[in-house]
């Protein structure tokens, strides 16, 4: 039986949970997650989860916080004085911006804390500072 090895492109169903046991995404109903092996698509934990693993196998991936997207950057927690914030929004904890980097880049935040006069903003990946278990079974080896 084949199995995966660097530089195949691979169809893969998943689930990705927390190691609360909480859902954060997943394939079901949808196409496969279609991707090259090694080529920095997916997170380095997912990409080495893969490797050896022959269609119509499924297995369950532990990927630490360095293999998935990391520990929270404290740099990227940004404090934004109120009067500076749009007047057409009222901020709330957990609501979703985007803010434009100096090169015009978008940069997805969330509010974390709504004070007085400021609002703590966090530029972190959402999934930051979170180790990942994904179930994930190979369907195809294009």
């Amino acid at each position: 039986m084949q199995q995966v090895k660097a530089g195949n492109i691979v169809k893969v169903h998943y689930s990705g949970r927390l190691t609360d046991g909480s859902l954060f995404d997943s394939s079901e109903g949808k196409k496969p997650l279609e991707f090259q092996v090694g080529a920095g698509k997916v997170i380095v934990g997912f990409d080495n989860g893969v490797i050896n693993m022959v269609i119509g196998e499924k297995k369950t991936i532990h990927i630490p916080v360095e293999e998935a997207y990391g520990p929270k950057n404290p740099q990227l927690i940004i404090t934004v004085e109120k009067e500076k914030f749009p007047q057409d929004i009222t901020p709330e904890v957990g609501m979703e911006l985007s803010m434009t980097s100096n090169d015009g880049h978008p940069i997805p935040v969330v509010i974390k804390e709504v004070k007085e006069d400021s609002i703590v903003l966090d530029a972190n990946h959402p999934l930051s500072g979170e180790a990942l278990i994904f179930d994930v079974e190979l369907v195809e080896i294009v």
